[in-house]
């Protein structure tokens, strides 16, 4: 099924600011594959046929990367709904867990609430077969990464996050590009003020980017997996 994905500006490769940018853009989905990106007009009018996705005002870029997932998935705990702790993490809630089962549905529900944040792919390694099969699972892109570094434990609790944005720029957050033949993997966040990175201005788009805990939905191999109410 072709699925056109239309938003407010499309920025295909927000780490190069050469990249072009398409004001009222679109992607154009096949299969999980990207087969297009730009202009809305230009697509909708190549593909009549296809499905529309019209996202509003909405910023629409490649998906980001979190880049410490051995520390949010293997040592910080993802509490249940049911537990009534809230669903912030609990930093160094897992370490000394030997309990693989309850890792893993931590690490679930880590993953689940990574993509309300819209991150597409994160980076290990991981050590626990409970936490590298969530992730295999989760649809999310695994990455190679160094670990935490020596002292992890002692982070402000606040750095604990799982919103990449928190701690990384826009253009170093951003995991990939949208090309034409690779995986439709990316995310919508809401626009910022006028003027604003990542707001279309009177001079033609921005290049920056969403603020942190802007999302509003996730595409994952061409799936809306993620999309806040």
């Amino acid at each position: 099924m072709l699925t056109l994905h239309r938003a407010a500006l499309v920025l295909p490769d927000p780490a190069d600011p050469t990249a072009p940018s398409h004001l009222d853009g679109a992607v154009l989905v096949r299969d999980g594959l990207v087969e297009g990106v730009g202009p809305y007009a230009e697509l909708a009018a190549a593909q009549p046929t296809a499905r529309v996705r019209d996202w509003d005002d909405a910023l629409l870029t490649p998906g980001l990367r979190h880049p410490d997932g051995h520390r949010m998935l293997e040592r910080a705990y993802h509490p249940d709904p049911r537990e009534g702790l809230g669903d912030a993490p609990v930093p160094d809630g897992l370490v000394g867990e030997a309990d693989e089962a309850r890792c893993g549905a931590s690490a679930r529900r880590g993953l689940q609430r990574m993509l309300g944040f819209g991150v597409t792919a994160v980076a290990g390694p991981f050590e626990r077969a409970s936490v590298r099969t969530a992730v295999t699972r989760s649809g999310l892109v695994a990455l190679p990464g160094a670990g935490a570094p020596p002292g992890a434990g002692a982070l402000p609790e606040a750095l604990w996050s799982l919103d990449p944005l928190v701690g990384l720029p826009f253009a170093e957050a951003v995991h990939g590009r949208l090309l034409v033949g690779g995986r439709a993997d990316f995310a919508l966040f809401a626009p910022g003020a006028p003027g604003a990175p990542g707001a279309p201005g009177v001079d033609g788009p921005s290049v920056g980017g969403p603020s942190a805990g802007g999302c509003r939905a996730v595409v994952l191999g061409g799936r809306l997996v993620f999309r806040r109410r």
